[in-house]
């Protein structure tokens, strides 16, 4: 078995299951595996992947992981909990199959039980991929030693920094190591992990609020004018003013800042950045505060658009004494082991909300043309219809 434990995922997966349970619990949705990377998987791969998956049924919450969620995660509610420390993958919910070197991968079920989905699977097809391309990393010295080279510097910068990187990472293995010497190494700057199950083995603590989905979903029910506002709505329904940082680029993000208003602008503790030019992006968020009557030093950027030590300079070099801000890193932490990263994602897309006659086709923009996700023919449509 690879994974070991269910709270090996990414911790806005659980943060939104629990609102989807509360909000949309007959919601359907659909999933697919785009590899950006065009790589080439080899023989055998999609039944070692099936095999893997089929393990998963196995795990579940244990009584110290519900007593850890319990206490470090007060808004998510005993019933959540409850649900899921009931609640086992169903591998009948992934389809696999393999074309020569091509993979596909397809999730279909009901939203709250598929939404975990995604970053495991992702996880495992990284696994997988260097295990049976023979493919060698650097020892664990070597790992440790980069780890703590980056945290070093990171710390001599003066900012704080979070481990985003379960999805793209070389292995449980070496995403344990990481995570426990940006610990050891990094005091006073390294402040949690999006991986629960690391965050908790480690001590510190599971961060994150909500991924592109959310809002993907909320297209699909109430139109792409609504889904930016109903989607944030809904989150403050949910969580009361607690996971504060709002995801802006999932239909670009002059058209979210539109409809982040006062009342959003201070209720929110800040937004996270996640495509496009950061620093065009600081711009745009401190003119919008400003524009609100709120001082930008009150609120926080989350940067986390594949980040490196020299994007991470600049960008905090820029907004220093401007604007609060902090840093999720993810395969340059997780996956720098002298190995080629993979350049793959998985997306919603189609949802089938409540009494939907039909299933909707889901897309995302974000800010860069390259990273737009879904069916064109939808995406044209979401253009035309925002620029109404």
């Amino acid at each position: 078995m690879i994974l070991t434990s269910i709270l090996d995922n990414d911790f806005y997966k659980f943060t939104m299951q629990h609102g989807v349970i509360k909000l949309f619990p007959k919601a359907r949705a659909r999933y697919t595996f785009i590899n950006r990377g065009k790589h080439v998987f080899p023989p055998g791969f999609a039944e070692a992947l099936r095999a893997a998956v089929n393990d998963m049924q196995y795990l579940q919450l244990s009584p110290e992981e519900k007593q850890f969620l319990a206490v470090t995660c007060p808004y998510l509610d005993p019933t959540y909990l409850d649900f899921l420390h009931g609640y086992r993958y169903n591998p009948a919910e992934v389809h696999i199959a393999q074309h020569g070197g091509e993979l596909e991968v397809h999730a279909d079920g009901y939203w709250y039980r598929t939404i975990l989905w995604e970053v495991p699977l992702m996880s495992l097809i990284c696994e997988l991929y260097y295990q049976l391309t023979g493919q060698q990393r650097v020892a664990d010295e070597e790992v440790i030693r980069i780890t703590r080279d980056k945290i070093e510097k990171y710390k001599e910068m003066g900012i704080t920094i979070a481990d985003f990187g379960t999805r793209r990472r070389h292995s449980l293995a070496v995403h344990g190591l990481v995570v426990k010497n940006l610990r050891e190494y990094g005091e006073g700057c390294f402040i949690g992990s999006s991986n629960v199950h690391l965050a908790m083995r480690n001590g510190v603590k599971p961060v994150g609020t909500h991924a592109h989905e959310w809002f993907m979903f909320h297209a699909a029910k109430y139109g792409f004018k609504m889904a930016n506002l109903l989607g944030l709505e809904n989150w403050v329904q949910v969580y009361r003013g607690d996971l504060g940082i709002a995801l802006s680029d999932t239909y670009t993000t002059p058209v979210f800042f539109e409809q982040f208003d006062k009342k959003f602008a201070k209720l929110f503790d800040g937004v996270r950045h996640d495509s496009g030019d950061p620093i065009l992006f600081a711009d745009r968020t401190i003119t919008h505060y400003k524009g609100k009557g709120v001082d930008p030093l009150t609120k926080t950027i989350i940067f986390s658009d594949g980040l490196d030590y020299e994007k991470v300079a600049h960008i905090a070099g820029y907004c220093r004494g401007k604007i609060g801000m902090s840093f999720g890193i993810g395969t340059n932490f997780t996956n720098d082991v002298g190995l080629p990263a993979l350049n793959i994602v998985i997306k919603m897309y189609e949802a089938l909300p409540e009494d939907a006659p039909r299933w909707t086709p889901v897309v995302k923009l974000s800010d860069v043309n390259g990273k737009y996700t879904g069916d064109p023919k939808m995406i044209e449509q979401a253009i035309e219809t925002l620029k109404a």
